[in-house]
């Protein structure tokens, strides 16, 4: 039975492969041998259930071997490293300066054993880095050198960060793959049009735009669509907004006025009525005051290299 596990990029979950008789303290830093080299990283005990489910499932990453706790001497190697990092991060910036390429620099990271330096970056196309290759062997000598491209996507997810929901980023604490994404279910779901109110901080669209969008396909049968003609207890009017999950139609009247109605107290007929709609103001949530226009739309969808899944 699986007892521990660690925390691993993007937060996910894998098991740790120890000797039976370890006993370790929740959140405690241990040395860990992964696919990249020796990494220091936080373990904690599996509650039974975890540990029967990992057991069971086909989709359980491979456990990671432990090689020790960490030792306050390899707690002052870790903060060296994390230094070196840093200053890493700043070289090989220069060098893709100095070499004009068009790629921007995320994050640097270099095992524990300093085998291995991993420079990842996003770039909106192919880049040519053998030149800087050249120059990175020079200056990080007896270290095996990672270049790795990776989407927006990605970059926001091994990151971290807080979304505007006030919560930590979907990608980077459970999130494991990226469905893709476009207007139109922005547009169903009533949100304003806008990139502030449905973009994240990788500057594409919303992951959580896709979690309630079949509660609102649901929602939306039978329900007549913007800009029909329809009866209601005060007349005739035409449907000008839709309240899918309360079931409520705003209908404009030909006095200018808008009333709200139940699904159940309206009924579509083929007729016409002297009334303009204008889908934009019923509720001040989602007005907006931004300029958009189709090319800024048309960024906010594009996928291609949004994900690589290269982290």
């Amino acid at each position: 039975m699986i007892k521990y596990a660690v925390r691993y990029l993007k937060n996910t979950i894998v098991p740790l492969k120890c000797p039976d008789d370890l006993d370790l303290e929740s959140e405690k830093l241990v040395l860990v041998r992964t696919e990249k080299g020796e990494e220091a990283l936080k373990a904690f005990r599996l509650c039974s259930k975890v540990a029967e489910c990992f057991e069971k499932s086909d989709k359980t990453p491979p456990a990671f071997e432990f090689i020790r706790v960490m030792t306050q001497e390899d707690m002052m190697i870790l903060e060296e490293l994390k230094k070196e990092e840093v200053t890493s991060f700043f070289k090989c910036k220069e060098l893709v300066k100095k070499h004009n390429l068009n790629m921007n620099l995320v994050q640097c990271r270099i095992t524990f054993d300093r085998r291995k330096i991993s420079f990842y970056y996003t770039a909106p196309e192919r880049v040519d880095f053998r030149e800087l290759l050249k120059d990175l062997t020079q200056v990080f000598k007896r270290m095996r050198i990672d270049l790795r491209h990776i989407g927006v996507r990605d970059e926001s997810s091994i990151m971290d960060g807080t979304g505007v929901c006030g919560k930590p980023f979907c990608c980077s604490s459970y999130l494991r793959k990226f469905e893709s994404i476009n207007v139109k279910l922005a547009k169903d779901q009533g949100m304003p049009i806008a990139p502030s109110k449905i973009s994240g901080t990788c500057g594409r669209l919303l992951c959580c735009l896709t979690y309630e969008y079949s509660n609102y396909i649901e929602a939306a049968k039978g329900m007549p669509p913007v800009g029909s003609t329809v009866m209601t207890p005060a007349g005739l009017g035409k449907v000008c907004f839709i309240q899918f999950l309360n079931n409520s139609v705003a209908v404009k009247f030909e006095d200018g006025k808008i009333k709200e109605f139940g699904k159940s107290e309206i009924e579509m007929v083929d007729a016409d009525v002297n009334v303009d709609i204008e889908i934009s103001t019923l509720n001040d949530a989602y007005s907006t005051d931004e300029k958009v226009d189709a090319k800024q739309l048309k960024q906010l969808e594009d996928d291609r290299n949004s994900s690589t899944g290269n982290v």
